[in-house]
């Protein structure tokens, strides 16, 4: 029982980050303005945009010694 709880969250997880993918494009294509969401909606999706910013900095997963993104 114990992990389906872990599979669930999991895919609360990779849903939240579909939800986040969608609101940006939303906002890219001028359908939706960052403004029209509530103010806590707005502080959510910025702290998260801060905090996956902050772990790309840490994680150069994309360039390889050469220089080439893999």
């Amino acid at each position: 029982m114990a992990n389906q709880g872990n599979n669930f969250s999991q895919l609360d997880a990779d849903f939240v980050r579909v939800l986040e993918d969608l609101i940006d494009a939303l906002i890219a294509n001028g359908t939706l303005r960052m403004t029209d969401l509530p103010i806590q909606a707005q502080q959510k999706l910025t702290q998260r945009k801060q905090q996956r910013a902050r772990l790309s900095e840490h994680l150069d997963l994309l360039d390889d010694e050469d220089g080439q993104v893999i």
